[in-house]
């Protein structure tokens, strides 16, 4: 019987692999194989080696939307999983807004990320926006500035309008707390723990799985990020906010490089796989607490 489920289970799931085989498996070959070549268009493919994975550590805009790209992980793994996780602790009380909180904080993550960004390029407008305005009625005016073009406010700038994906972070935690047997959380307050005891000793150390996914998911999401970067600051001022999705469109699409720019984009898929073996070791994801 047990055989006869798993060739079932086999039959069903053989279309769905088969699929996802032809469509993301061949172009990841594609890319690979093309990453070993000079691709330029209207000319030959001329395979050259490892030439362009050489030249890649000497090019200066590619190690700079490296960085960038590493420290926006970093930061979107940490500070907006640390906001997600403390808004869910605040909203697992219950208060008369918890509902109202949660679905605002939702609504920036249902918008298209291109229109966010048009958004975010009204409020940091820098004559109209929304936020020089409260400066200039706080009456100090010499803050304002032109914020997303600015060398010294614009990654910065940038930064700031990945914070709704802490909004996800929250809602995801928040159902994990719910699962949370009450008998546990009562033990803790017979035992005599208080409400910030309880969450730290308690309730954190079940939330590993679900907070190591978020924290997944938050620091990959930085690997593809391309639509809000492109709308707000195209990779300025300079190379400011250049980050490697931007820099692989820029490098296919400018300069219609094609082999390089697989180059970069084989790259950056070894990066995201490095980043999920390491978080997976650091959550040691998949083992279970209860």
């Amino acid at each position: 019987m047990e055989k006869k489920n798993r060739l079932w289970i086999a039959i069903f799931l053989l279309p769905s692999i088969l699929i996802f085989c032809l469509i993301y498996g061949a172009s990841v070959v594609t890319l690979f194989g093309s990453s070993f070549t000079e691709w330029k268009l209207a000319s030959k493919l001329e395979f050259t080696g490892i030439s362009n994975y050489v030249n890649l550590f000497a090019d200066k805009n590619f190690l700079k939307a490296l960085s960038n790209t590493v420290i926006w992980a970093l930061l979107q793994s940490t500070i907006h999983i640390f906001i997600g996780v403390t808004f869910a602790l605040i909203l697992s009380k219950k208060e008369f807004y918890w509902k109202f909180a949660r679905t605002a904080y939702m609504i920036p993550n249902i918008i298209c990320s291109a229109a966010l960004g048009m958004v975010y390029l009204s409020i940091f407008n820098p004559k109209f926006g929304a936020v020089n305005n409260i400066i200039r009625a706080l009456g100090v005016e010499d803050f304002s500035q032109n914020w997303f073009m600015d060398y010294s406010s614009a990654f910065f700038t940038v930064t700031i309008t990945w914070l709704p994906f802490a909004g996800v972070v929250a809602i995801l935690v928040l159902a994990e707390i719910a699962a949370i047997p009450e008998a546990i959380l009562e033990s803790a307050k017979i035992d005599g723990a208080g409400e910030f005891k309880t969450n730290i000793y308690v309730v954190l150390p079940l939330l590993k799985n679900i907070i190591g996914t978020c924290v997944i998911v938050a620091a990959t999401s930085m690997l593809k990020n391309f639509d809000i970067i492109f709308m707000t600051t195209n990779g300025g001022p300079g190379n400011t906010t250049l980050n490697l999705p931007l820099y692989i469109y820029k490098t296919s699409m400018l300069e219609n490089n094609y082999g390089y720019a697989n180059t970069i984009g084989a790259f950056l898929i070894l990066l995201g796989i490095v980043m999920l073996i390491v978080i997976n070791k650091a959550f040691k994801l998949g083992q279970s607490d209860i």
